[in-house]
């Protein structure tokens, strides 16, 4: 039985494609770079899910659903990574999709909802510029997803995208890393993983409000270690042009919280969510 399709919208290696296609798997190819989280995939939910409570997270996300007495139709999770959100709500809806810049990422979403035999179609696509003949109750964006995007413009484009993608009424919930963690926390400093599988270190670099993150790993295979480099960048938005932004492309902001619980945004808040209604 098939329980996932996949349209990718990037390169993607022809054993992957085979691989699929004798799952049953259908794909679609464009053209989009999607170096980002190419190697890092592999053991990202090593890495992830010792810091993030998706349980949690989706738990909340779900009861501000009922709250708002949503349809609980379709949904659609944004930069979804290896499907750790996705697949804690995905039950609660009819339909779900999933977007994701990355065909490797895409690729461990798609084992773990087929393996939980639930029912999804995965898109590789760019956020900021969606393309999806569909539309949505209920939009989520998470894991300071937001601030991968890094000009102004293109932030404008994102939030203008889940807006024409959402039905009216319906709710988009996505957080962002905040101007004081980016700037003060991260920026310009080392950090430094250390387990018997995985070791990395993460130097970062902040100017122009971007910060950029060389990571290098080294991997434990066998009796060695193999090493890769991933580079990531992230934006530093302020609360103003944030919200702003939201209120320019149509939005309502009907709850802004430190993280996924009931905490008031402080100067010191790390991660700042956002609940937008249509």
């Amino acid at each position: 039985m098939l329980y996932a399709s996949i349209v990718f919208k990037g390169e993607f290696f022809e054993e992957e494609t085979n691989s699929l296609e004798k799952k049953g798997i259908s794909w679609k190819r464009r053209n989009v770079n999607m170096d980002c989280y190419k190697e890092f995939a592999r053991i990202y939910d090593e890495l992830i899910n010792s810091d993030i409570d998706y349980k949690t997270w989706a738990a909340n996300i779900l009861c501000i659903c009922k709250e708002y007495n949503l349809d609980m139709e379709s949904y659609l999770d944004l930069a979804c990574g290896t499907g750790n959100l996705t697949i804690e709500i995905a039950n609660e809806f009819k339909y779900i999709w999933a977007v994701d810049l990355s065909s490797d990422m895409l690729s461990q979403a798609e084992k773990k909802m087929r393996e939980a035999l639930i029912k999804a179609n995965f898109v590789c696509q760019n956020i900021y510029e969606l393309n999806l003949n569909n539309t949505f109750n209920l939009i989520t964006c998470c894991l300071d997803s937001s601030n991968y995007i890094l000009e102004e413009e293109n932030f404008e484009k994102y939030l203008l995208g889940t807006y024409s993608l959402l039905r009216d009424n319906g709710l988009f919930v996505f957080d962002i890393n905040s101007y004081y963690k980016l700037t003060n926390v991260l920026g310009n400093n080392t950090y430094t993983y250390d387990s018997d599988d995985v070791v990395y270190i993460w130097e970062n670099y902040l100017e122009n409000n971007i910060v950029e993150m060389n990571l290098t790993f080294f991997v434990k295979e066998g009796q060695v270690y193999r090493r890769f480099d991933e580079m990531h960048s992230e934006r530093a938005y302020t609360q103003e042009y944030i919200e702003n932004t939201i209120k320019k492309i149509g939005f309502k902001i009907i709850k802004k919280s430190d993280s996924y619980e009931n905490k008031v945004v402080s100067d010191n808040t790390e991660r700042i969510c956002y609940v937008l209604q249509k």
